[in-house]
């Protein structure tokens, strides 16, 4: 691997995600194990590509209001140093101005363009970086939440302006990092000791026993992790978890599982008695699964390649499943912000299929077993649309109470998760019994 600089690398993953639809997280994490990059400078790299991807719709206007040319109109690698160009002056305060133009024109391989990328940026500064605004209420959320404005408008209408805001405005944040002890081995109190004692701060979440906060560090290098005493997971998908209740002794499906975090944390609810069937589409992503819950000690988990959407006989029938079907992610984009720029011309599709997961999962329950679908998005299309249509074409379910013990939307049937009610993902889960 050639030995590019941090700026270099940035620029160059930020177009692969732009014309190849890749995932960030992926991406970088792919990269950096192929990379002989210093620890210091992949979390340059790291801070420079995550946070001009957040606000790439902020900096292509920035460029814009700069330029005769706007930034759609330019070469993608030229889009792209400017882009890391703006957010380092803006948002970088350990870099200092004049290095952020200087490394900015050393990458740009054109002589002609070269003076154009150094005349931007040097207007920019000599504004004293005055930034555009809009006198359209729409143009300027999305300016200011850098959100493309077909997303704000749509977040808007179909959650309202509250919530959406809500959502918006937490995606430009950190999100935390909060993990499930595995209580199957350990109890929460000794997992928070023990991960104090390898250097993390840690905080016992607020809402649902057995998370815990952590930050100083990442913790899949520590020791507790190795040793199976915790999993990474978002605390909606514990409630998730919460609503389909399993107990022992159970046999529960989760029907797209991978990467296994949902099945890992039924099975630990069900103290390692009973079993989990968890399902995938891809044999990589089974394995993800198989050696995750190997690491966990769940022996009641079992992985397997399944198509979702043609009913298999050879599963057998349950007294839960959980089908957290694939979706258009909007509820993720603090972890994900490139979901921000995809176009809606698949929602439909992508609801078809989601509604013929929910269709042949149902057909696996037994009469008074719990079925749950939920997805990590916020769109309507995909939520309240397919649960209606569930309801209606299959009189033998009826919606069930996710919960009645929380203290927290207690009674409701389905539940549209936004980040201010715990601090999660967007998120949605609905809950159905199947009467006979």
């Amino acid at each position: 691997m050639t030995n590019e600089s941090a700026r270099e690398t940035a620029v160059k993953l930020l177009g692969r995600i732009e014309n190849g639809g890749a995932y960030s997280n992926i991406l970088l994490d792919e990269y950096f194990k192929k990379s002989n990059m210093n620890l210091l400078d992949k979390r340059f790299c790291t801070a420079l590509f995550y946070g001009t991807l957040e606000l790439r719709y902020k900096l292509d206007k920035i460029i814009s209001f700069y330029s005769l040319k706007p930034a759609e109109k330019l070469n993608s690698d030229v889009r792209n140093i400017l882009r890391t160009a703006l957010y380092q002056i803006l948002f970088m305060n350990s870099v200092p101005e004049s290095a952020a133009v200087n490394e900015a024109v050393k990458l740009v391989k054109s002589s002609a363009v070269k003076g154009y990328v150094n005349a931007l940026l040097r207007n920019f500064l000599r504004s004293e970086k005055k930034l555009p605004s809009f006198e359209n209420k729409l143009e300027q959320i999305a300016f200011d939440c850098s959100c493309p404005p077909c997303l704000v408008d749509k977040l808007c209408r179909e959650c309202g302006e509250d919530d959406a805001m809500d959502l918006l405005e937490d995606s430009l944040e950190v999100p935390p990092v909060t993990v499930k002890a595995n209580t199957f081995k350990t109890t929460v109190e000794d997992l928070k000791t023990l991960l104090e004692s390898e250097g993390f701060a840690v905080k016992q979440n607020e809402f649902i026993e057995n998370y815990l906060e952590i930050s100083g560090g990442s913790p899949e290098a520590s020791r507790a992790f190795k040793n199976g005493l915790f999993h990474v997971q978002d605390l909606a998908s514990g409630l998730c978890c919460k609503a389909l209740n399993p107990k022992a002794g159970m046999t529960v499906l989760d029907m797209c599982a991978a990467p296994g975090g949902k099945t890992f944390t039924i099975a630990e609810m069900m103290d390692n008695k009973g079993c989990v069937k968890a399902f995938d589409l891809h044999e990589n992503r089974v394995r993800l699964i198989t050696s995750g819950a190997k690491r966990l000690g769940l022996s009641s988990v079992t992985a397997a390649v399944n198509n979702a959407k043609v009913y298999n006989s050879e599963i057998g029938f349950a007294d839960a499943v959980l089908c957290d079907v694939p979706c258009s992610g909007f509820g993720v984009i603090r972890h994900k912000p490139e979901i921000k720029y995809k176009s809606f011309d698949e929602l439909d599709k992508l609801a078809e299929i989601q509604y013929k997961i929910l269709d042949c999962s149902a057909s696996y329950l037994k009469a008074g077993g719990t079925l749950i679908y939920s997805t990590c998005t916020l769109s309507k299309v995909e939520n309240d649309r397919n649960t209606e249509r569930f309801l209606k074409e299959h009189t033998e379910f009826a919606p069930a109470a996710l919960w009645n013990d929380f203290g927290y939307f207690d009674g409701e049937t389905s539940l549209s998760v936004f980040p201010s009610y715990f601090g999660s993902d967007g998120f949605y889960i609905s809950k159905f019994v199947r009467m006979r």
